[in-house]
């Protein structure tokens, strides 16, 4: 069977202008989202979820489909993305009569990742116990140990363990930061509920090297220099 992924992409970013058709090391950032969706054996074709011209001229020359463009209303800084992938489901379901199932998103931020960690989180999903299956790595700061909030008088405290009777990060609970690798989830789930852990969430963990999640100038920076040398090791 031939799954449909989708990818979010709106145009006017702050943090980093433009940043969805900006090249990294050769190829615009949403490119490398679609050729590693289509690379996922299961996925037959990338839907790009789009408010902006250049994102989806841009889309479309990386083999991507843009059969809708995103209302400005869903495109905004206080937009909720949930409510852009309700939109993206609608109107699939409008144009073809039939839900994509599962929901597959696979954001642009994250040009490291594999198409087999997409898969992997395909298979995942495919075990029949999850809403949601989301993509983690492990945490570099732990708040039952390296990570501290200001108290009232102007001293600090680890988030979770005030009284600071964890003094071995070994011993702390195990925490993961979530990425921006893929998402998938049941499309029933997406349209009647209001965010990812509102049921059953599953997680795959992957490597911290590929989890880069692009958000500023840094991040990109850093994302190229790894992208470079991984093509360069080639």
């Amino acid at each position: 069977m031939s799954l449909t992924a989708f990818i979010f992409a709106r145009g006017g970013s702050k943090g980093l202008p433009g940043k969805n058709v900006k090249p990294l090391a050769g190829k615009p950032l949403i490119g490398w989202a679609i050729e590693q969706a289509l690379g996922v054996e299961q996925i037959g074709r990338v839907v790009v979820s789009t408010d902006d011209a250049e994102i989806a001229e841009t889309a479309r020359a990386c083999g991507a489909e843009v059969p809708f463009l995103r209302p400005e209303s869903l495109a905004s800084d206080t937009a909720s993305e949930w409510d852009a992938w309700r939109h993206a489901l609608e109107e699939m379901r409008k144009a073809e009569g039939v839900l994509p199932d599962p929901f597959i998103s696979v954001p642009a931020t994250s040009p490291l990742r594999l198409p087999k960690d997409i898969a992997a989180c395909l298979a995942r999903y495919a075990q029949g116990d999850a809403d949601m299956v989301v993509a983690v790595t492990a945490a570099h700061r732990n708040p039952w140990f390296n990570m501290v909030s200001a108290r009232d008088d102007g001293t600090v405290a680890p988030v979770n363990n005030p009284d600071g009777t964890v003094v071995r990060r070994q011993d702390a609970p195990a925490v993961f930061d979530m990425t921006t690798f893929a998402y998938v989830a049941d499309p029933h789930y997406v349209l009647r509920s209001r965010g990812v852990f509102s049921g059953r969430v599953r997680a795959v963990e992957v490597p911290v090297e590929r989890s880069i999640d692009i958000d500023t100038p840094f991040d990109f920076e850093i994302a190229e220099f790894l992208m470079n040398r991984k093509l360069e090791a080639k």
